[in-house]
């Protein structure tokens, strides 16, 4: 049992005692229904991987985002992981399609650019079938220096840069954030370097 115990205080948010309290809890349940959860999660990691194009997770070798040909492949919005992809398009405000960061620089974390899909992204628009880039990063520091960053290795090229309206509070994550705010934010997105100029 504490090698269980183990096991699931290793999930985020989880502490020793509330993961004793989990293990107990699935003890006290019929067996049956502890073998599907074990077999669900076994299946997760087995069944699931990431999209080749856009690095969100998916059942196939493409998404279903990056699959749709109904999409505009000319706009793509890039977000810190796929939670953002599901807030976004809970909002069905957004026709583009995505490119999942898979975290965001963060120096304290030890997470540089080299940890981030942020290379895939630049070989999208060095193509040329992008015509523009929105950042939807979540609005704290470290948002903001990815969004900069990318911004920077996205110079070279003739593509236009555009941030989300800050109808999302300073150091609020995506995912918390209604929809009704979230799909404004996403209509409303304003040129990237203007707002450089406003922090």
């Amino acid at each position: 049992m504490s090698e269980a115990v183990d096991e699931v205080s290793m999930l985020p948010g989880i502490g020793k005692r509330t993961a004793l309290r989990l293990v107990l809890h699935l003890l006290k349940q019929p067996q049956g229904q502890t073998s599907r959860l074990a077999e669900s999660l076994k299946a997760l990691r087995e069944t699931v991987r990431f999209c080749v194009e856009c690095h969100n997770i998916s059942d196939t070798e493409r998404c279903e985002i990056c699959a749709n040909p109904n999409r505009d492949e000319s706009l793509v919005c890039v977000v810190e992981d796929i939670r953002d992809v599901m807030a976004i398009e809970s909002t069905s405000q957004f026709r583009g399609k995505y490119h999942v960061l898979g975290g965001k620089i963060s120096p304290m974390d030890g997470i540089g650019p080299t940890d981030l899909y942020i290379d895939s992204l630049v070989q999208k628009v060095a193509n040329g079938t992008i015509k523009e880039v929105i950042f939807a990063m979540s609005s704290t520091m470290e948002g903001d220096t990815t969004n900069f960053f990318i911004f920077k290795q996205l110079a070279p090229y003739q593509v236009a840069t555009s941030t989300i309206a800050r109808g999302i509070s300073v150091g609020d994550e995506l995912e918390y954030a209604d929809q009704v705010t979230l799909g404004r934010s996403i209509l409303h997105r304003i040129p990237f370097e203007s707002s450089l100029k406003n922090s």
